[in-house]
């Protein structure tokens, strides 16, 4: 049976890592996903200066090759279900038997900003790793930093402020930043919230109530007709599916999420797979973060295997407390579990370790693979 994997996510790595199950149990898997994978995790750490862009992701390329594994370096841009065909973006269209979707998510762009000139988004990474380029060209040879708005309130929005603030700090130049959304921070646990903006507010950053709406010129412009001057907007108003989801023309939960059985199955199409951000499995919603991808993963390796041979699936059931350490750019990091925080240098040393960890496994081929 061909089984391609489009996107290579936290749950398709573990595949990788793990080709040889899947040969083994008659399947022939193809990748159809981008040379490179830029790990979330480290997504901030790199946008602050603290980690090299290198050290922060995987060679899919590279792993694809080690496991035996075809890869397409390029993009899924249709998907004929019914005749069981993908379309690339560059060379031949791709049949399969079995498909599993792994494409994370993009962030949301609700009055179409994305486009615009000085506007980066949190969601691809790349976009991040552009705006840093960016900072630091115009950095050079300045006392002040770019103005920079910061579009959402959430817990995006404030890591993203933290990053920003502490890049401004490595090149010894005063930040301005200014985070419009909802500056109380309500979902963090206890007085972690009021904390960490009285933290950020001393750093350098500026809160502002409301919603940018529009991009001008020379700043932006929000719902309550106000204009903020600025040099760059980062969209941070939260994540959804890439297009591709709502494509396939299968159930979709909020945020253009494919909807998946408990087996990690498309409710209309069982011969379709998906995992991560992309996907929300039914009577278990939970938010896009990377842990989900990653506790699926192993669920994903069985029930494909157990696809080829006929045999009955396995369920995941995402736990319904998660740990969560946002990194704050000055070396300290805020670890979140339910209703549980701290705050300090050891809760970013845990952060660093997790991290790491993940990048070298799954980099690493499984004895056998």
């Amino acid at each position: 049976m061909r089984l391609v994997l489009v996107g290579a996510g936290h749950a398709h790595l573990h595949l990788l890592t793990h080709a040889a199950r899947l040969r083994a149990a008659g399947l022939d898997p193809v990748l159809v996903a981008p040379a490179r994978f830029d790990y979330s995790g480290l997504a901030t750490a790199v946008l602050s200066g603290a980690v090299a862009r290198e050290a922060a992701g995987v060679d899919v390329a590279a792993l694809a090759r080690a496991a035996g594994v075809a890869h397409h370096p390029t993009q899924v841009v249709a998907a004929d279900l019914t005749g069981r065909r993908l379309t690339l973006a560059e060379g031949p269209s791709q049949d399969f038997d079995l498909v599993s979707f792994n494409i994370g998510s993009v962030s949301r762009d609700p009055n179409g900003l994305a486009d615009r000139p000085g506007v980066w988004a949190a969601k691809p990474l790349a976009s991040l790793f552009d705006l840093k380029t960016w900072l630091e060209t115009a950095m050079l040879g300045r006392a002040e930093a770019p103005r920079v708005v910061i579009a959402g309130g959430g817990q995006s929005g404030f890591e993203l402020a933290a990053a920003l603030a502490g890049l401004a700090a490595r090149h010894g130049t005063p930040p301005q930043i200014r985070l419009v959304g909802d500056p109380e921070a309500t979902w963090a646990p206890g007085r972690a919230g009021d904390r960490l903006r009285r933290s950020l507010i001393g750093r350098g950053v500026v809160f502002e109530r409301g919603r940018v709406i529009a991009r001008t010129p020379t700043g932006c412009r929000l719902d309550d007709g106000r204009t903020l001057p600025c040099d760059a907007v980062v969209l941070a108003m939260g994540l959804e599916a890439p297009p591709l989801i709502a494509e396939l023309g299968l159930p979709l939960g909020a945020h253009g999420r494919l909807r998946v059985s408990p087996s990690l199955q498309s409710l209309a199409d069982p011969q379709v797979f998906a995992a991560g951000d992309c996907a929300v499995i039914e009577g278990a919603e939970r938010p896009m973060v990377g842990v989900f991808g990653v506790r699926a993963a192993p669920i994903l390796l069985e029930n494909l295997i157990a696809m080829a041979r006929a045999a009955p699936l396995k369920a995941y059931q995402p736990q319904a407390h998660w740990l969560s350490i946002m990194d704050l750019g000055d070396g300290t990091g805020l670890a979140m579990r339910g209703r549980l925080w701290t705050k300090g240098r050891a809760a970013l040393w845990l952060k660093r370790r997790l991290d790491r960890g993940f990048v070298a496994r799954s980099g690493r081929l499984k004895r056998g693979a």
